[in-house]
């Protein structure tokens, strides 16, 4: 490398003579001439170092150090790797977490009690309301069924048939809400466990219902034309299929669709191969795991800060109560994103794995929705696959349009909601900015629903007796 630069400098050195010699300008001309071999006129590149520095040791280099570059944070520099900063915030995000925990631990001290969890479900441990009550959901179940046992053997016309299931399912969605309201020794969370089961039954039979009418229709056509089975199935799928109808009236068909993490009612579901032990078994310790984080977390941090958001509302103390709000908003949102990887994935893979059932899309991407309806469209895939299969499309095939039919879907599944909200998001939001508004709906909005059933069940239930007394 010394000599290298060493024949540089002599080849310099030549230059400058012959071009002093020559008479081309003197020791000025040979200046300029150097100065223009180091700015990278016809001089060779210059030798990078391992680090893709210029080699100072090299003859040549360049004499440069400044080119036409954006800052790293401009939009146009094309830059996109700020993991360091991801990693940054969620370090952040846990310091932050771990002073909250730890200054609710020294002001109420250790509040979790596995004992208290079970007073939640039961008031007299002689009385089971809510376990009666899920249990008392097989007659509607049977019910069903064997409406449709006479509709495929022509027992019933189809105006009886719909009479019946209309019947059927208005009592599903009326008798538990009459004994949740009514019956005194059923506890909130008994209920809203009891009210969920019949909630999801509701849908299924519906579901049910629709699938074994379909069939019929199809039989019906098949029958009118005499024409040669055409492999369509009733369920959109496979053309060829192990059950047909209407062979799949059984009461093992029914159960397994009951039972199966589904709404939906086929005649052949997809099936897996076999059960895999370790997944199965990775699955319920994540639903143990999780079930007690979320107790914990419940009783240790969220019963406190709502219990001293009462006084607040009561007193209608505006900046405490968006104070309570915002403190509440945190554990809230954790536990509502635990609560999900528990429900979603933990145990509806375990059901599913244990059932061999095949489609385990539970759930999509919603964590990237950059408005309030793609997060409502993926987030819960079994109400969404619902929705678009029993309101959607027979919405479409009765000649409605397709904004007025997605309008009928969204106020039916998600009024109650954010529809005002979703409108907003979706005209003026965009991109990061509207995913940062689904995540603010997601994170405050809950905590505003809690805090409205809470003072509203606190009024009721224990003013009402203290004034009472």
């Amino acid at each position: 490398m010394g000599d290298r630069g060493g024949a540089g400098g002599s080849r310099r050195r030549r230059t400058g003579s012959r071009a002093l010699s020559q008479g081309s300008g003197g020791p000025v001309a040979a200046e300029e001439e150097v100065r223009d071999m180091g700015a990278g006129g016809d001089a060779p590149a210059p030798d990078k170092d391992k680090d893709g520095d210029d080699d100072v040791g090299s003859g040549h280099w360049d004499l440069r150090c400044h080119h036409l570059q954006d800052s790293l944070f401009s939009s146009d520099s094309g830059f996109s790797n700020y993991r360091g900063i991801l990693n940054w915030c969620v370090v952040m995000l846990i310091l932050s977490n771990a002073r909250l925990f730890l200054e609710n631990l020294i002001k109420y001290g250790i509040l979790v009690d596995p004992i208290q969890v079970v007073s939640l479900f039961l008031k007299d441990p002689y009385s089971w309301p809510a376990l009666c009550l899920v249990i008392v959901a097989n007659v509607f179940a049977v019910a069903a069924f064997q409406v449709e046992k006479r509709l495929a053997v022509g027992a019933l016309t189809e105006q009886a048939g719909l009479l019946l299931h209309v019947v059927n399912l208005a009592t599903i969605l009326c008798f538990p809400a009459a004994v949740a309201l009514l019956l005194e020794s059923i506890t909130p969370v008994g209920s809203v466990l009891a009210l969920m089961v019949y909630t999801i039954l509701f849908l299924k039979l519906f579901s049910y219902r629709d699938v074994n009418l379909w069939c019929r229709e199809i039989r019906a056509m098949k029958a009118k034309t005499k024409a040669a089975s055409s492999g369509r199935a009733a369920n959109g799928g496979a053309a060829h299929c192990t059950v047909s109808y209407p062979d799949n009236l059984t009461y093992r068909d029914l159960y397994y669709f009951l039972f199966a993490p589904t709404l939906c009612y086929e005649l052949n579901f997809p099936r897996s191969p076999r059960i895999r032990k370790r997944f199965l078994l990775r699955r319920l310790l994540e639903m143990l795991f999780f079930t007690q984080l979320q107790v914990g977390l419940i009783q240790q941090w969220m019963v406190p800060t709502i219990q001293n958001s009462m006084k607040p509302f009561k007193d209608m103390d505006y900046s405490r109560i968006i104070e309570r709000l915002l403190k509440l908003a945190v554990p809230n949102h954790l536990i509502w994103l635990i609560f999900f990887y528990w429900l979603f994935h933990s145990c509806l893979n375990a059901v599913a794995e244990l059932m061999q059932f095949g489609d385990r899309e539970f759930y999509r991407d919603w964590w990237n929705s950059e408005s309030v309806t793609y997060f409502w469209q993926n987030w819960n895939i079994p109400v969404h696959k619902w929705c678009s299969r029993h309101f959607y499309k027979p919405m479409l095939r009765r000649g409605s349009s397709k904004w007025v039919a997605k309008t009928g879907v969204f106020l039916a599944s998600a009024f109650f909601h954010e529809i005002p909200l979703a409108w907003i998001v979706s005209r003026f939001f965009r991109g990061n900015y509207g995913n940062a508004a689904v995540w603010l709906t997601l994170i405050i909005g809950q905590p505003v629903a809690v805090l409205m059933y809470v003072h509203d069940y606190y009024v009721l239930n224990h003013e009402a007796l203290t004034a009472g007394a």
